[in-house]
């Protein structure tokens, strides 16, 4: 059944109720909506269209997670995505839900995303008549004294209805009698008792007893009743009934007073003696059994004390009918009423529930990020009612509400999920009694990572000793780096950066690891030193990198023994020291020269003489390899001496090489030079590229020379020859127009004198123009007009063309476009001048009148 607004109360079954509050409350809650069912609904019935009453997008639903949030374990409500529609998902009782209360109300909160919004709203259980009235018991029986008078009350064991508002019980009918009627009254909670009224005395000895029905009878279309059989016996009198001090008790107690406690002790009288004076109090027949179960009245003192649990929630004021009886054959009976207000006592937590929770959140979220929904009731009332929310300090969250008993956890400062990866959060909801009750709700909120941290190595640089002649792919070294960051963000890789592009062949390194690899055998004497740089990145999006600098140094090691310089080993030509005769001893001879490409230790030479000639006469410095007569040359020395030097390094193992010195003793250096012209020099190939080489410059050069002199000659012979054409052009037949009778180039009859074109040309364009001019004007030089200008009788005219060579004779035509008279004139022109030379021709028309080339 579709809700519908209800205007009024009095609505039949079918119709519904449906109230939308539209009010802007915060950024996440936008309105609240009111409809109204009848009980006992089939499941799938329609309440309202809650997307159309919240003016929401039905097409955009699926995306933003649309869904009904209800207190209780069972889920009474939830939406057609496709229609919009708030149904029916379970069976609806409102006796179950909320027994005798009315209006009775299920409370609901729409929770959409995308953006976060919060809709509440509440559906109203209208109560159909689906339950009967009910009496106690089936029969009644009631004692009578014929001597009561008319007008006396009997009350009657009231019915009871679980339907409320016009269904439940309504009034009481009396089969038909001679002696009594029905008064029904109404109580303060609006509900129905019935009393009989003796409107006749009655008269045993007419009649014994009677028998007469009671109906009850709710207001339900068709009515339910339920029927009680009452047996009246008619007793001999008793002259005093009992009197109660006081028609109506008023009390108030604690709704969590112990049982036993005295809440009222009512007192009445009776003016007859023995046993028509003895009084017992007891519950009025019309009293319901709820009330029997809470409280218990002593019969002989009339005290009345709580039996069972009050609660406030659930019945805020009793109304109790009480009774007293005497114990006289027809006993005489009082009645009275004790109205207990409950009071209200904080014993009720407030309850906290958790509506959504987001998790994880990232941990670059920013402030204000809403994280979780929470809802938070209390059935207490008043201050006892009110409830104050909050979280544990020193976390970066935040609790904020912009509805009654609604809140928001947000983030209030900057998550770092490597210092907190997870908060256990504790909500904890106080209420304002006294003293005050609260509740605890943890929420575990995960943070998601995010890649926020660059990897870092352990050291910034590293430093590699490597020795010479390594074994290639060796591991020289491990970079080590973290990221404190998860999964693919923490997922390092290492490369090596190639500022030098040889670095590729000689290094690399393991893009899992770190492993740096060695992959040839490096020398010492060729480089001693590598610097590079390896790039840790993370495998985030985007990637962080951090570079670490690493630096090969090559060691040394003894694998080059000494290098002989001096003399030169590898030659063919022989290299003689002259000693003179009679030298003293320590005189230098010659020096031994070596160097050693290792380093350090390994590059120490030592000399020693390891032969020679005569060993006496000539000694070597151990470490200068100088070579000093050891005694004075004598005249029976050898004239040639041959020292054999052995050159050792102080590397482990030792390497040595020799140099052998030829050693000459003689009074003059001719005679050593005379020696060496007997050995033939050797052939140097290189002599010959020499030679070619300066023959290729002089033909080069010879040819450049020819061509610049035959260029100036060239531009010589073009300038002269232009001069020559320009000088003979100013004196003979180029000249300045004259008199009518120079006439040149002009092929057909005469025009008048006063008609005369002169041509102007000149040899830096590629174009004629024609300039009609008057006359005594002046030509412009390299004039690009082309148009002739009309001429008036009596005046000559001007052509000016320009034109950077004339090959060929120049024809010029002139044509009268009106008499048809045409004119043709030309000349061969050739100018070997860069300037420009200006020649005239003469030129006549036929008629004097305008033309046009």
């Amino acid at each position: 059944m579709n809700g519908v607004a209800v205007r009024s109360r009095g609505v039949t079954t079918g119709q519904v109720l449906r109230l939308l509050l539209l009010f802007s409350l915060s950024d996440w809650v936008s309105a609240a909506i009111r409809y109204a069912i009848p009980e006992e609904a089939r499941r799938g019935s329609t309440v309202g269209n809650v997307v159309a009453d919240l003016e929401l997008d039905l097409g955009r639903l699926p995306g933003r997670r649309l869904r009904v949030v209800s207190g209780g374990n069972k889920k009474y409500f939830g939406v057609d995505l496709t229609s919009g529609a708030l149904l029916v998902n379970e069976r609806i009782d409102r006796e179950e839900l909320c027994g005798a209360l009315s209006p009775c109300s299920l409370s609901f909160e729409i929770v959409v995303e995308n953006p976060l919004e919060l809709y509440s709203g509440t559906v109203e259980i209208q109560d159909i008549n689906d339950n009967d009235p009910v009496f106690p018991s089936s029969q009644a029986r009631l004692e009578i004294s014929e001597s009561v008078a008319a007008g006396a009350r009997f009350p009657l064991e009231s019915a009871q209805d679980s339907d409320v508002g016009v269904n439940s019980l309504q009034t009481y009918q009396l089969s038909a009698n001679p002696n009594f009627a029905l008064d029904v009254k109404t109580r303060v909670d609006g509900s129905k008792y019935a009393e009989l009224v003796l409107e006749k005395e009655l008269d045993r000895e007419e009649q014994r007893e009677l028998n007469l029905v009671l109906t009850a009878l709710d207001g339900g279309s068709p009515p339910r009743s339920a029927h009680v059989q009452i047996h009246i016996d008619v007793v001999d009198a008793n002259d005093n009934a009992p009197v109660f001090n006081q028609s109506t008790y008023k009390a108030s107690v604690r709704e969590n007073t112990p049982s036993g406690t005295l809440v009222a002790r009512i007192s009445a009288y009776d003016l007859d003696d023995g046993p028509n004076g003895d009084i017992v109090y007891s519950f009025s027949s019309h009293t319901p059994a709820k009330v029997r179960e809470l409280f218990a009245l002593d019969s002989a003192t009339g005290e009345l004390r709580v039996k069972g649990q009050l609660d406030y929630e659930e019945t805020k004021l009793y109304e109790i009918y009480l009774q007293a009886k005497d114990k006289g054959a027809v006993p005489g009976v009082a009645h009275c009423k004790v109205l207990v207000e409950v009071v209200d006592v904080n014993d009720n937590a407030p309850e906290v529930t958790v509506t959504s929770v987001y998790s994880p959140v990232p941990e670059d979220a920013a402030p204000g990020t809403v994280v979780a929904l929470l809802s938070v009731t209390d059935s207490d009332s008043h201050d006892n009612g009110q409830v104050n929310c909050f979280i544990s300090p020193g976390i970066p969250f935040m609790l904020s509400s912009s509805l009654k008993n609604y809140y928001t956890l947000k983030t209030e400062g900057p998550l770092d999920r490597e210092k907190a990866a997870e908060y256990n959060i504790t909500i904890t909801a106080r209420d304002s009694g006294s003293p005050p009750l609260s509740a605890v709700k943890h929420i575990l909120v995960q943070v998601s990572d995010v890649n926020d941290n660059a990897p870092k190595s352990s050291q910034d640089s590293y430093d590699v000793y490597v020795q010479e002649n390594n074994i290639p792919g060796i591991p020289i070294l491990n970079v080590s780096a973290t990221d404190p960051d998860l999964g693919r963000n923490a997922h390092l890789s290492y490369t090596l950066l190639q500022g030098d592009p040889t670095f590729g062949h000689l290094f690399s390194i393991n893009r899992e690891n770190g492993t740096l690899y060695l992959l040839t055998s490096l020398d010492h004497e060729d480089q001693v030193e590598f610097s590079m740089m390896v790039q840790v990145q993370d495998g985030g999006f985007p990637p962080l990198a951090t570079n670490v600098s690493v630096s090969v140094f090559v060691t040394d090691l003894n694998d080059n023994a000494p290098m002989v310089l001096y003399p030169h080993p590898n030659t063919n030509a022989t290299y003689t020291d002259v000693v003179a005769p009679g030298t003293p001893a320590g005189h230098m001879v010659t020096k031994v020269v070596a160097v050693d490409a290792d380093a350090g230790y390994n590059a120490w030479i030592s000399y020693t003489l390891l032969q020679a000639t005569d060993p006496s006469l000539f000694s070597v410095g151990l470490h200068n390899g100088e070579i000093f007569t050891a005694r004075q040359l004598r005249e029976d020395d050898a004239p040639e001496h041959t020292l054999v030097i052995l050159l050792k390094d102080h590397g482990e193992p030792v390497l040595s090489t020799s140099a052998t010195v030829s050693i000459s003793v003689a009074e003059m250096v001719k005679e050593v030079l005379t020696d060496l012209t007997d050995v033939a020099p050797a052939n140097d190939p290189r002599r010959h590229v020499t030679f070619y080489l300066i023959l290729a410059v002089i033909l080069v050069s010879a040819a450049f020379f020819i061509t610049m002199l035959s260029v100036g000659i060239f531009k010589c012979y073009k300038w002269r020859q232009s001069k020559e054409l320009y000088n003979s052009s100013r004196s003979t037949t180029y000249r300045t127009p004259g008199p009518f009778h120079h006439i040149d180039a002009v092929r057909g009859g005469f025009t008048p004198p006063n008609f005369y074109h002169q041509v102007y040309l000149t040899t830096d364009s590629r174009q004629s123009d024609l300039l009609c001019k008057k006359p005594f004007t002046s030509s412009p030089l390299g004039s690009r007009q082309g148009t002739i200008r009309n001429g008036e009788p009596g005046l000559y005219h001007q052509i000016v063309g320009t034109t950077s060579r004339l090959t060929t004779p120049a024809e010029v035509m002139f044509c009268d476009d009106v008499r048809s008279g045409c004119l043709q004139g030309s000349a061969e022109l050739d100018f070997g001048s860069e300037q420009g030379a200006e020649f005239s021709t003469e030129m006549f028309f036929k008629n004097p009148i305008t033309s046009s080339a």
